[in-house]
């Protein structure tokens, strides 16, 4: 027992190279640096999470070896716009490097460019003969490039919020602008594992639609709403609950919108030989869903100039067509039924078991914050639904063998649950979680 338990550990070790140990050391270091110049500003509850943070952030550094780079990226930037400042947020408009790139606003706009470029060279990796993979291989740089925009906007916001004031600084997760920020690149960034993972890149085009559409709402929504200004929390939001609640949350939010794309990318894959194309569901349904969002938005239209929404449905309708055009060679490049079964079963796995703990963590929160942990508020009911719908889903697979055609139906089915628990909640119904209207 000892012996076989010295070879283990051995053999876990003799997989850290000397990036790993620089990696901790630093990360490790930041946590020292932020305990001794802010622990008398953390309450008990925030020191634990900081050495947490500390820990999760090596292991995560450890077990994807990328993250260690996107990490250091991230924070040096990070710090470069924090001394840029000066503690003026004025000079956003002065210094170049704040003006163009990494104020938060700045940031998250590369951001959005970013996704949509790399949507547009995942989907020429599909049609561009000889040079697909060169295309495939830009599409997944640039959605990296994409998620480094993303996080150094998050944590530049965060930085801003405080100078603001001291009541207005928050971690940046607590309405529609901030949560659609985080959605984008945590989706991405756990498509890029398992596209690494895997080893294929053709799952790209798919995954980066859905985050392509979710830029498209953010980027209308800052037009309507100016919702990129940072607003104070309001009390019930004024918590250290929300720092764990709602990442969990949008893990859950973020992998269970991959599972889903991976299995329109199954039923792409299955009905390619189908002839009669009125009968290509899946592809309709994008067509209809797609389409669909301007008819949802019809009453704000006029706010935003009917022709944003006419154009996002000019695009959702050429992308349908040319899904419908160009299916068998989209089929052809796909990797196996096998492997998007399984992609789509651990992305499932993953965001429920994250959105198990967020419904605990929330309910817990609720407790805190309203004096009960349930009040079937419509966000909690359907987050209920959500989470039995995925229930469902997992207890199939696992008991009745569930694959191919129908779980995909069934995953492709749940991110239109999980789309109206997010956002549709917001829109149509109000109660004590409705902080993010439209």
């Amino acid at each position: 027992m000892n012996t076989t338990t010295l070879t283990l550990n051995e053999s876990w070790l003799s997989r850290r190279n000397l990036f790993d140990w620089v990696f901790a050391a630093l990360v490790v270091a930041g946590g020292l640096f932020a305990f001794t110049r802010y622990a008398g500003s953390m309450d008990y509850y925030e020191k634990p999470i900081l050495i947490a943070a500390v820990i999760a952030t090596i292991a995560i550094g450890w077990f994807w070896r990328p993250l260690r780079v996107l990490a250091i990226v991230v924070a040096a930037a990070s710090l470069l716009a924090i001394a840029s400042y000066q503690g003026d947020l004025a000079r956003a408009d002065t210094v170049f490097w704040l003006k163009y790139f990494l104020s938060s606003q700045s940031a998250i706009l590369w951001m959005s460019v970013l996704f949509f470029m790399s949507t547009l060279f995942y989907w020429l990796g599909f049609f561009g003969g000889k040079q697909a993979d060169t295309f495939d291989a830009i599409g997944s740089r640039l959605a990296w490039a994409a998620v480094t925009m993303a996080l150094i906007g998050t944590m530049v916001r965060w930085y801003e919020s405080h100078q603001l004031g001291p009541d207005i600084g928050h971690i940046p997760v607590s309405n529609l602008y901030e949560v659609f920020v985080l959605f984008c690149w945590l989706t991405a960034a756990f498509y890029l594992y398992f596209e690494e993972r895997y080893g294929t890149r053709a799952l790209g085009a798919f995954v980066m639609l859905v985050v392509s559409a979710a830029v498209g709402f953010l980027l209308w929504y800052t037009i309507v709403r100016e919702a990129h200004e940072i607003q104070p929390l309001v009390p019930a939001l004024q918590s250290w609950w929300m720092k764990l609640h709602v990442p969990a949350n949008f893990i859950g939010y973020g992998t269970f919108a991959l599972a889903a794309m991976v299995a329109f990318a199954y039923l792409i894959k299955e009905q390619a030989d189908e002839k009669r194309w009125y009968k290509l569901t899946p592809i309709w349904l994008l067509g209809v869903a797609l389409c669909f969002v301007p008819v949802a938005f019809r009453q704000r239209v006029q706010e935003a100039g009917g022709s944003y929404w006419v154009i996002y449905a000019g695009i959702s309708a050429l992308i349908a067509a040319g899904i419908l055009l160009g299916r068998k060679r989209i089929a052809a490049r796909l990797p196996a039924n096998e492997v998007l079964d399984d992609v789509m079963y651990k992305s499932i796995t993953v965001g429920f078991a994250f959105f198990t703990i967020a419904t605990v963590l929330g309910a817990l929160w609720a407790a805190d914050a309203w004096g009960g942990y349930w009040s079937w508020d419509p966000k909690e009911t359907w987050a209920l639904i959500v989470w039995l719908n995925y229930a469902a889903w997992l207890h199939m697979r696992l008991v009745k063998g569930l694959r191919g055609t129908v779980a995909a139906w069934w995953a492709l089915g749940g991110l239109a649950v999980t789309t109206f628990a997010f956002l549709g909640v917001n829109m149509f119904l109000s109660g004590l979680h409705s902080y993010g209207t439209l």
